[in-house]
């Protein structure tokens, strides 16, 4: 295998160029070849100096592994060892349309789902009477759980959950439940 003399002697000044940088006034030979082994991806930009004094007070007063900002909604809910299963369900969107949005186009409002103000989910448990079912709705999580099946389900948008309407069709074995999402004001949901 043939070394490339120039490509060598680059990288030696690439690594004394660096090391300059950082402020090391090592010239010899096996200095430089330390320093270019030593380096990573984040060696490589300028020099960041953090503050050890905020670190250790964070971490003395706080033993937690990570902060409530850092874990997502819902995932206390979370149980991977529960052995029921998940039921089947199927989310869709739903907007209240008027007759002055069908006939007249007075409200801006358009097919896509950027437009719907209700997220219908249905659920279907077989086999499962009213009185079994447990449900809780959360900002971003929507929990169920009947003795067979337990479905965890993380909502695509924030809901209002205290506006959520829930009703089961006993014949078709399916649990229908309507949450009013909440969204940001736009151009198109201004009102």
């Amino acid at each position: 295998m043939e070394v490339d003399v120039p490509a060598v002697g680059s990288l030696q000044s690439l690594a004394k160029l660096l090391s300059d940088a950082r402020g090391d006034e090592d010239d010899d030979d096996f200095g430089l070849c330390c320093s270019v082994s030593a380096m990573t991806p984040g060696s490589i930009g300028p020099v960041k100096k953090e503050t050890t004094d905020t670190l250790q007070v964070q971490s003395e007063h706080n033993k937690t592994i990570w902060s409530t900002e850092e874990v997502p909604e819902g995932s206390e809910f979370d149980d991977t060892w529960d052995p029921r299963e998940q039921p089947e369900y199927e989310i869709s969107f739903k907007q209240q349309v008027g007759t002055e949005d069908v006939f007249f186009g007075m409200s801006r409002k358009d097919p896509s789902t950027a437009c719907c103000e209700d997220m219908v989910i249905k659920i279907k448990l077989p086999e499962t009477k009213f009185s079994d079912i447990t449900l809780d709705i959360q900002d971003k999580v929507l929990d169920l759980r009947t003795p067979q099946k337990k479905l965890l389900l993380h909502l695509p948008c924030p809901v209002d959950s205290k506006k959520g309407k829930a009703r089961f069709l006993s014949e078709e074995e399916l649990l229908e439940v309507t949450l009013r999402m909440r969204r940001e004001f736009d151009f198109i949901n201004f009102a």
